[in-house]
């Protein structure tokens, strides 16, 4: 069991790193020995969990892939109805987003009734620093984690609201962590405005968003929007763990 344990924190070290890290990193975040890191990844490269890189560094493996998807579609069911409910109530799409190695995925989404709506492919992957989720998501973060992860992505200008400095990011997810909840105001697509909010004590990071054209999701719909998507978040997270 101790074994099995160590495996999966040694996973969680390389997904957070980016999925590639090497045995130095892996020992200095896990407080483990090298020659025990070195016997687990040993077996996780085996078993297809792990690969080995030409550079002797490590990276996750195939095989998590269809765990991962088959993961991700049991999320997408379990969040649909917290999803539809925000439609329901606010009648602008509501889409469900994890963090994927430094990239944002959408996992889940039900969309507005109106003809004109946002549409986000599920399983699409995006950039962080532009996207109200990825705000959301980065927020749970500490600044130097979260600062880490944009450098290593970049920071390039999706529209010209676009925020591409680190030092008014990092002061964007302060405000952000403050208030409870991300915008995106038209800064990855021009006539879009979005709420996300981070799903605090869910069973990974995760974040809820309603977005829709900024001349229905006006300000004001915005101050009536958090709260049902604070409430969203947080009735998801609960169920979530229920669940595991």
């Amino acid at each position: 069991m101790q074994s099995l344990e160590r495996a999966f924190a040694l996973l969680e070290i390389m997904a957070e790193a980016g999925g590639e890290t090497s045995l130095s990193q892996l020992a200095e975040s896990s407080q483990l020995p090298l020659p025990t890191i070195h016997r687990i990844i040993r077996t996780l490269v085996g078993n297809g969990y792990v690969r080995q890189l030409p550079s002797r560094r490590y990276a996750l493996g195939p095989r998590l892939i269809g765990l991962g998807d088959k993961a991700s579609q049991m999320l997408g069911t379990w969040a649909r109805p917290h999803l539809a409910h925000l439609v329901e109530v606010l009648g602008e799409t509501a889409n469900l987003a994890m963090l994927d190695g430094d990239k944002v995925i959408y996992v889940a989404q039900v969309p507005s009734p109106h003809a004109m709506r946002m549409f986000t492919e599920v399983g699409r992957r995006v950039l962080p620093h532009s996207a109200g989720v990825g705000k959301a998501l980065l927020s749970q973060l500490s600044d130097e984690e979260a600062l880490a992860t944009v450098r290593r992505t970049g920071m390039p200008a999706a529209t010209d609201r676009t925020i591409t400095s680190p030092e008014e990011f990092a002061a964007e997810l302060q405000r952000i962590r403050e208030r409870g909840f991300a915008i995106d105001d038209g800064e990855q697509e021009i006539g879009v405005r979005c709420v996300a909010v981070p799903v605090e004590g869910a069973p990974s990071r995760m974040a809820v968003s309603v977005s829709g054209p900024d001349r229905r999701v006006t300000w004001e719909f915005v101050e009536r929007a958090a709260p049902l998507v604070q409430e969203a978040a947080r009735t998801l997270a609960s169920d979530l763990n229920h669940q595991t």
